[in-house]
């Protein structure tokens, strides 16, 4: 079985030569860094919104193109609710660029958890994971991903799945979200210098979810750096007043890398 992709064609361009096209000028765009992140957040509109801010972090991972093969993509629930998070029996996720494999040893592993389940219904139409496949397809070589998508589930629920998974310098951590919702463009530049200032300060028991649609996998994941002493970094910081034009009711996006 394989997930189709849902928003190709609207989200992103379904023709391959302009999806490539769009992701190399996203890319190229952005600084690189020597520092490989362990773990990054990126945002998950469409990309003519949020594009150029998930490619500043995704440019970070290009060094390590054939060294990462593993990602543990988490990102929140917009069309169904349930409880704790859900993996997906698919064995591969399909986007214009082609194939991308399910790690079928992980999810066996997850799914030992009681707050671990099977849940198609929260794949078939979620965006929020499908939107980062294209940006990794564009920058690592061969990788299989780990699929979650995060439901009424807990910070500590999180951060134990990432623990489990965290593995060595072949696993990356994608952590799907934007930041505030349809506010003017000074509001939101407010809101979201706030939320940043919490994520880098590790303060996960502080947001809210209208300060970040993927607060869940957001918070296991500030609780686990904190645990390991790592930093988080935002790197970009707009929204889409600066990508698309409209500034008055606006979406925001923030770029982080954990390391």
């Amino acid at each position: 079985m394989n997930r189709q992709p849902a928003v190709a064609g609207t989200f992103y361009p379904d023709n391959p030569r302009e999806l490539h096209q769009i992701l190399d000028e996203y890319l190229n765009d952005a600084e690189t860094s020597r520092k490989v992140p362990k773990a990054i957040i990126a945002p998950h509109a469409g990309y003519i919104y949020s594009g150029p801010v998930a490619a500043t972090a995704y440019a970070r991972l290009i060094k390590a193109h054939d060294v990462i093969n593993r990602v543990v993509l988490i990102g929140p629930s917009h069309r169904v609710g349930f409880s704790g998070l859900a993996v997906s029996k698919a064995q591969n996720f399909i986007t214009p660029l082609g194939s991308v494999p399910v790690d079928q040893d992980a999810v066996r592993i997850l799914m030992q958890l009681p707050f671990v389940q099977c849940l198609e219904q929260a794949h078939t139409f979620e965006h929020s994971l499908e939107v980062q496949l294209p940006f990794l397809q564009e920058t690592l070589d061969s990788f299989k991903i780990v699929p979650i998508v995060a439901g009424d589930a807990t910070a500590e629920q999180v951060s134990q799945v990432l623990k489990v998974l965290w593995g060595g310098e072949e696993t990356l951590i994608v952590i799907s979200s934007d930041l505030s919702h349809y506010h003017d463009y000074a509001t939101c530049q407010k809101l979201d210098k706030a939320t940043t200032d919490l994520i880098e300060n590790l303060q996960y028991e502080k947001l809210a979810p209208d300060f970040a649609c993927g607060m869940v996998p957001v918070s296991g994941l500030l609780k686990l750096a904190g645990e390991k002493s790592l930093t988080v970094r935002n790197i970009d910081l707009r929204n889409s007043g600066d990508t698309a034009g409209d500034k008055r009711r606006v979406v925001g996006y923030g770029a982080y890398v954990v390391d």
